[in-house]
């Protein structure tokens, strides 16, 4: 991947096998793991782009778009203690043609709705 591509992950319900198809992107699949779990293994090495606004996107919950689901409120706490800033929620249709735009796609094993995230990559450097 490489600066500024799109990093996919997302729930057991999120149709991930057809959108990682559909992008052209790797499919790694982690049954057994939250979002929450893989989120927070990945961002040890992923750096988020920070040349960007929106560079974390979640999914808005249909209906109600002033509801953070749990996992979301998960994922805020863990971008904030990295110091990153809070992730946008995105409209659902409008987070599945962005997941389409992914490298990677990493499907968990969570059952918790929403749980679901987009992060784009930042520069890897050694200075």
């Amino acid at each position: 991947m490489g600066h500024g591509d799109w990093l996919a992950i997302v729930d057991a319900n999120f149709p991930a096998h057809r959108v990682s198809e559909e992008a052209g992107a790797e499919l790694i699949v982690m049954p057994g793991l939250s979002t929450t779990l893989v989120l927070e293994a990945i961002l040890h090495v992923f750096p988020i782009d920070n040349f960007e606004k929106n560079s974390s996107l979640t999914m808005q919950v249909v209906g109600d778009v002033s509801t953070m689901p749990e996992p979301v409120s998960e994922f805020r706490r863990m971008l904030n203690h990295q110091g990153e800033t809070n992730p946008e929620a995105i409209e659902r249709f409008a987070f599945y043609e962005l997941a389409r735009t992914s490298c990677v796609v990493v499907q968990t094993g969570d059952l918790r709705k929403y749980a679901n995230i987009l992060l784009r990559k930042g520069v890897i450097s050694v200075d």
